[in-house]
């Protein structure tokens, strides 16, 4: 869910264009494959499944969005989350929570035949297990695309990658980034450049998001961005009830965070979280290396194990190989 700071960030957001986005990006991989899963599925809901019954969504997502990137010039690395803290243990079940309700109204729908509804609460139900992970990695593997296993948040190994320069920037649809202290935050970053909105799908375009324009614009620093947060809420604590990002701001500049926090939660310990966001635990033993990917192997896991048609992924993989203005695969390595 991440952070509500858009009314105070939106005008930092700046469209950019796909040739601007050429190099290599950090992708939060929990925050992909969710899209994946929410996204990726038939008109009544129904996620894509083999016959077995098991999802394959976000297989087909990490494939085609992985091809459309290296076609852009975007090489990714996939960090994926590892141990939450522990004050993240409330949003997580309440999620959990969510999703339960969501699939249930989901199954509603489907017995009334309201196959717009079904659609909205199917989406709502998606749900990121062991096994999405597990085939995640592997087809990862195959494609030739390095992936990171983070020791907490996959967005604050993203954000210190991207402060020591080993990528350009990190991808996620969430502010987060901006806490943990990315540099550089690309959002939109979708293959087909469509997104449904409350039943209606729009066009949208990638944007980039700069946290030290946004520092310099507020006149805020970055523990001041955090403090914020925290008034907002965040995934780790409830925040203020009442408080939205724009009167955080006012409570920031004007230096009553403390006293704010004292008066409306007086029992709420800010110190380990906003730690968290400026300290988060990373993982400094990583090795960054691209590969041609592996099409046999593509094809008996996607095709053989998965059950996805030869011919579209073959087409898929022929892509790389073209040469009519687009980057061939020898460019790469």
């Amino acid at each position: 869910m991440g952070v509500a700071l858009r009314d105070i960030i939106i005008e930092y957001k700046k469209p950019i264009a796909w040739e601007g986005l050429a190099g290599i990006a950090a992708v939060d991989a929990h925050n992909a494959l969710y899209q994946f899963l929410s996204i990726i599925r038939q008109p009544d809901g129904t996620p894509l499944m083999d016959s077995h019954g098991r999802i394959t969504s976000h297989l087909s997502g990490i494939l085609f969005r992985t091809l459309n990137f290296l076609e852009m010039g975007i090489r990714s690395v996939y960090v994926f989350d590892g141990e939450p803290p522990h004050f993240k243990q409330g949003t997580i079940e309440t999620r959990r929570g969510q999703r339960i309700a969501a699939k249930e109204r989901w199954q509603e729908a489907l017995e009334k035949g309201e196959i717009g509804e079904a659609y909205k609460h199917a989406r709502s139900s998606a749900r990121v297990d062991a096994a999405v992970i597990d085939s995640s990695w592997q087809l990862l593997h195959l494609l030739g695309v390095p992936s990171v296993q983070a020791p907490s948040e996959g967005e604050a190994q993203a954000a210190f990658m991207a402060q020591i320069g080993d990528v350009q920037y990190s991808v996620s649809q969430d502010y987060d980034s901006l806490l943990f202290g990315s540099p550089v935050l690309a959002r939109n970053l979708t293959v087909s450049g469509k997104r449904k909105v409350r039943g209606r799908t729009i066009s949208i375009n990638p944007e980039r998001i700069i946290l030290k324009e946004v520092l310099n614009g507020l006149s805020i620093t970055r523990e001041q961005l955090v403090e914020i947060a925290l008034l907002v809420g965040t995934d780790f604590n409830e925040g203020v009830h009442g408080i939205g990002a724009k009167t955080a701001l006012k409570i920031v500049k004007r230096r009553e965070f403390g006293a704010t926090l004292e008066k409306e939660l007086p029992d709420f310990d800010p110190v380990p979280i906003m730690n968290f966001f400026l300290q988060p635990p990373v993982n400094t033993d990583y090795k960054l290396s691209w590969t041609p990917p592996d099409r046999e192997g593509i094809r008996r896991m996607l095709c053989d194990q998965y059950e996805f048609s030869p011919e579209r992924i073959d087409s898929a993989l022929d892509k790389l190989a073209t040469t009519s203005g687009q980057k061939t695969l020898d460019r790469w390595f």
